[in-house]
């Protein structure tokens, strides 16, 4: 099982990040990507989704038009760990 991120250890991680924040009391992570439109925003859930299932770890997500709204988290380890620091910089790196 994965180590969690301790709160020094997930600050430090997030820095590294564009616009990610804590989320559910320090437990997640989470952004809200927005796109030109809805074609953008499903090529990016795409991208993401094909590189999740790579990972075996898939995030929390909903799309509604345009943005889309990502939390993640490692349920088995009960918080965030370095997956989901992978995870956010692989959806950084997509969309710059």
């Amino acid at each position: 099982m994965l180590a969690l991120l301790n709160s020094a250890q997930r600050e430090d991680a997030l820095k590294s990040l564009t616009d990610w924040s804590e989320a559910n009391d320090g437990k997640a992570i989470r952004k809200v990507f927005e796109f030109r439109d809805f074609k953008q925003a499903f090529g990016f859930m795409s991208q993401a989704a094909l590189k999740a299932e790579q990972m075996d770890h898939h995030p929390e997500w909903s799309n509604v038009y345009d943005k889309v709204d990502v939390t993640l988290t490692t349920h088995d380890a009960g918080g965030v760990t370095e997956l989901d620091i992978q995870l956010a910089a692989f959806m950084d790196n997509v969309v710059s």
